[in-house]
C-alpha cells in the first residue's frame, strides 16, 4: 500500500512538474539585432545625430541639459550603461563596436556611461599604469562610433578602489583604500589625477579630440560612489574598523580648529569626549556607525568640509585640463549629511536598486518584493536628493533579475523620472544590449543580475523606457514640492539619516527636491526644514487649499491609493498596480488582473498571471487616431534549468543556461475605437510575423505571447480598412 501511495504521489509530482515547464517557453531567437525599419527600431522617432561643437551639452538657466546651440530646447537621455568585465566580454573589436553603437541608436540611446573602464585597463597588469593597449584601443574606437551615432559619454574618472595601480586581480571587488585616499592624501590624489591625464586629456586618434575636450563628454563622475560614510560601510570588512584609521588625525585638526579644548568639546558632546583628549589629538572616532550622538553629528560636518574640499579640488583639475562639462561627484547614497556635501554641485547624481545581489554564488538571494507595494521607495529616496535648479542623474538604477516582479521598473522607473522631469535615466547593466545569445563569455551564458540585455522583461522594459521618459510620453509635473533645508545647521545625530520615507511619498504626486531654506518663495506649499512633526496627508491638505491640487485627486499617501497631478499615473500600492493614461502611451503594471481596468484607448478585463502591458503610438498621433502602434506583454522569464532553494524561488542555486525561458501569459482586452485592425508578433530582433488577430474596436480579444512564431514581448498593433474579424 505504501508503495502505491508513494508511487501516486511521485506520479502527481511528476504531472505537476510537467504542467509547470510547459508554462515557461524556450526563446527562439538567437540573433537580437533589431531589424532596420522595424517596429523596435527607434532611430526614426527618437532621432540622433552625429555631434559636432555645436552639439555640446550645457545647463541652461531653467536648469535643464541642452546643447549649447539651441539653449532654450531641454534634452533628455536615455543612458546605455558600458560596464563590461572579461567575464562579460569586454571592449569590443571595431567591427562589433561599429554595429554596437547603431544598433544602441536603434534602441533609443543617447547617452552611454563608461563604468570601470580603469579596471578593463588594468586587468592582468602587474605595473601602475601599464594600460592594456587592445583595451585602449577598443575604448577609443567605440567612443567614436557612439559619437557617430549621436550618443553622448558620460566617463567615470576612476571605478575601481584599485585605480591604476599594478598587480591586483580583484578589480571589479569593494577592495582598495584609493576612494578614500584620492580626498585626503596628496599622493593618491595625484594617482586619480594622473589617470585622467593618460585617458581623459590624450588625444583620441579617432576622433582627433581629447576625450574631456571633447563636445560628446556630458559629464564626468569623479569616482563612482566614494562618499566617506558610504566607502567606510563598504570596506568596514576589510579594513576591520567602521572608519578607517586615516581619518583620525584629520578628524582630530578639524575638533582643535572648532573648540580648540577638550573642555570645550567636552561641553558639545558629553561623556564622548572621554575617549581621548584633544591636546594631543587622540579623540577616537565612532565604533558603531549607528550611534547618535553629537560626536556624530560632528563627524557628518567633518566628512562634508572634507567632501567639499575633494570636489572643488578635483573640479578644478579637471577644468585646468579642459573639461567644460558638467562634474558629479558622490553618486549615492541619499542622506542628509552628502546631500549637504553636494549642495555646492551643480548637478546630482544617485544611483538606486529594488533588490540587491553582490555575489552570483549559490545560496545568493533577493528579496523579491514589489516596487510598488511600498509606493517606489527606491525611486522616491533618490528623489529627496535632488537639488531644484538643477540637473539630476540617475547613473544606476535595476529593479534586479530574479525577481518576479522586475516588471515593474520599465514603467515605475521611466515614468517617475518623466514625472520629476529627471534629466539622465540609466539602468545598470553589463551593456543594455547583445548582439545574440550564445556569446562564450562566463556572464553572457544565462541571464544574471545586471544582465539586462539576454533579459527579455528587462529589455522590453528599456523598450517602454524610451518611449516613456525620452520621447516624454510621460508629462512632467508642474507641481514643485520643496524639502527646505538649513544645511549643516540642520544636521540629525544620525550619521545614515535620509529623509523621512513618509514626507517622501509626495513625489508620487509632484516633483520633490532640495531647496535652500532661504531661497523659498513666502506663499508656496514646502516641507519646512525642521521634518518632525510634518505628514504627507497634512502637505496634501495644504496643497489643495493652496489651489496645487484638485481637491477631489485621490492622493491618499498613508494608504497608498494615487494620482498624480498631472492625471496621467496612477498607483494602487496594496494592489501592486501601476497606470499610465496618456496620449501617447498607455501601460499598466499589474500584480493580477480580476475585474476590468480602462486604460482609456485601450481596457483590460483578465489576465493570468503578473505582468506589464503597454501600448504605444509609433506614428507620433495620439493612440486614438495613431495607425501603428507598438503592444508590449512582459510576464517573466527563466533560464532553461534554473534551480532555486525555496519555493518561493529567492535563493539561488543553479543559475542555468540558454535558452532563455519566457512564462506563458495571456491577456483580454478590448480597444475602444470602433475601426478594424490587426496584431502581428513582433521577434526580440523586430522581425514583424503574420498576424496573430484581425478584429473590430470594442470586441473582447484575448493575447497570448505563445503565438506560433515563439514566445515574445512584442506586438504591431495596425489599423486596417476592412472590419473583418477573427481570432
Amino acid at each position: 500500500m505504501k508503495r502505491i501511495v508513494f508511487a501516486s504521489l511521485i506520479a502527481t509530482l511528476l504531472m505537476t512538474q510537467t504542467v509547470l515547464a510547459s508554462d515557461w517557453l524556450p526563446v527562439r531567437e538567437q540573433s537580437l539585432q533589431v531589424q532596420p525599419g522595424s517596429p523596435l527600431d527607434f532611430s526614426g522617432i527618437l532621432q540622433n545625430r552625429a555631434i559636432v561643437e555645436t552639439d555640446r551639452i550645457t545647463i541652461n538657466p531653467a536648469g535643464k541639459l541642452a546643447r549649447i546651440g539651441e539653449n532654450e530646447t531641454p534634452l533628455r537621455f536615455l543612458c546605455a550603461s558600458l560596464a563590461w568585465s572579461p567575464a562579460s566580454g569586454g571592449f569590443p573589436d571595431h567591427a562589433t563596436a561599429d554595429l554596437y553603437a547603431s544598433q544602441l541608436k536603434m534602441h533609443g540611446y543617447n547617452i552611454a556611461r563608461f563604468h570601470y573602464v580603469d579596471a578593463a585597463l588594468m586587468e592582468g597588469r602587474s605595473t601602475d599604469f601599464d594600460f592594456n593597449p587592445d583595451v585602449l584601443d577598443r575604448i577609443h574606437y567605440l567612443m567614436a562610433a557612439l559619437k557617430r551615432n549621436g550618443i553622448y559619454w558620460i566617463m567615470d574618472g576612476l571605478s575601481s578602489s584599485r585605480g591604476a595601480y599594478g598587480g591586483f586581480n580583484d578589480r571589479w571587488e569593494v577592495k582598495g583604500d584609493l576612494k578614500l585616499g584620492a580626498q585626503i592624501d596628496d599622493a593618491d590624489f595625484d594617482h586619480w589625477l594622473k589617470f585622467q591625464q593618460l585617458i581623459l586629456a590624450k588625444v583620441n586618434p579617432y576622433t582627433g579630440t581629447a576625450p574631456i575636450r571633447d563636445p560628446a563628454l556630458v559629464a564626468i563622475v569623479p569616482f563612482n560612489e566614494n562618499g566617506l560614510e558610504f566607502d567606510s560601510m563598504m570596506q568596514e570588512n576589510v579594513r576591520g574598523s567602521v572608519f578607517s584609521e586615516r581619518l583620525k588625525p584629520l578628524f582630530n585638526e578639524w575638533l582643535f580648529t572648532q573648540y580648540g579644548t577638550s573642555d570645550a568639546l567636552r561641553q558639545q558632546w558629553g561623556w564622548w569626549a572621554t575617549e581621548g583628549d584633544l591636546s594631543d589629538r587622540s579623540i577616537t572616532l565612532p565604533t558603531n556607525r549607528y550611534e547618535r550622538s553629537e560626536r556624530m553629528r560632528d563627524l557628518q560636518s567633518f566628512f562634508i568640509d572634507v567632501e567639499k574640499a575633494a570636489t572643488r579640488r578635483m573640479t578644478a583639475s579637471l577644468r585646468d585640463l579642459g573639461f567644460r562639462g558638467i562634474i558629479l561627484p558622490y553618486n549615492n547614497w541619499p542622506t542628509l549629511q552628502t546631500a549637504v556635501s553636494r549642495s555646492i554641485q551643480d548637478a546630482v547624481a544617485m544611483n538606486t536598486y529594488q533588490d540587491w545581489v553582490g555575489s552570483y554564488a549559490p545560496g545568493t538571494s533577493v528579496q523579491g518584493t514589489s516596487s510598488l507595494v511600498d509606493g517606489l521607495r527606491y525611486l522616491r529616496t533618490i528623489g529627496a536628493a535632488r537639488w531644484f535648479g538643477r540637473p539630476f542623474f540617475v547613473t544606476e538604477y535595476d529593479h534586479l533579475f530574479w525577481s518576479p516582479y522586475r516588471y515593474e521598473a520599465g514603467l515605475a522607473a521611466s515614468s517617475f523620472a518623466a514625472l520629476q522631469d529627471w534629466d539622465v535615466l540609466c539602468r545598470h547593466a553589463h551593456g543594455p544590449i547583445i548582439l545574440s545569445y550564445g556569446e562564450d563569455f562566463p556572464h553572457k551564458k544565462q541571464m544574471l543580475p545586471y544582465a539586462i540585455a539576454l533579459d527579455p522583461v528587462a529589455r522590453a522594459g528599456e523598450t517602454l523606457a524610451a518611449l516613456v521618459f525620452r520621447r516624454g510620453d510621460v508629462k512632467p509635473s508642474s507641481l514643485r514640492i520643496p524639502f527646505l533645508t538649513d544645511g549643516q545647521s540642520g544636521l540629525t545625530q544620525g550619521i545614515n539619516d535620509m529623509e523621512p520615507e513618509t514626507l517622501t511619498r509626495l513625489g508620487l504626486v509632484g516633483a520633490i527636491g532640495l531647496q535652500p531654506s532661504a531661497e523659498h518663495q513666502t506663499g508656496s506649499v514646502a516641507v519646512g526644514p525642521v521634518r518632525d512633526g510634518q505628514t504627507p496627508m497634512d502637505i496634501v491638505a495644504r496643497l489643495k487649499a493652496n489651489g496645487d491640487l484638485v481637491p477631489s485627486s485621490p492622493a491618499d499617501l498613508d494608504q497608498g491609493h494615487v494620482v498624480s497631478q498631472t492625471g496621467e499615473l496612477r498607483l494602487d500600492a496594496p494592489e501592486k498596480s501601476l497606470a499610465l493614461r496618456s496620449p501617447k502611451t498607455e501601460a499598466l503594471a499589474f500584480d493580477k488582473i480580476d475585474a476590468t481596468i480602462d486604460l482609456g484607448f485601450v481596457s483590460l478585463q483578465s489576465a493570468d498571471g503578473r505582468g506589464l502591458f503597454a501600448i504605444s503610438s509609433l506614428d507620433g498621433q495620439p493612440l486614438e487616431t495613431s495607425e501603428k502602434q507598438l503592444l508590449i506583454l512582459a510576464s517573466d522569464a527563466h533560464n532553461t534549468g534554473m534551480t532555486f532553494r525555496d519555493a518561493e524561488e529567492r535563493v539561488i542555486v543553479d543559475f542555468g543556461r540558454l535558452p532563455v525561458m519566457i512564462r506563458r501569459m495571456a491577456l483580454s482586452l478590448q480597444f475602444a475605437s470602433d475601426g478594424a485592425f490587426r496584431i502581428s508578433p513582433v521577434g526580440l530582433d523586430g522581425h514583424i510575423y503574420p498576424p496573430l488577430i484581425n478584429a473590430i474596436g470594442r470586441q473582447n480579444i484575448t493575447l497570448t505571447n505563445d503565438p506560433p512564431s515563439g514566445p515574445t514581448t512584442y506586438f504591431l498593433v495596425e489599423k486596417t480598412e476592412a472590419p473583418q474579424a477573427n481570432q
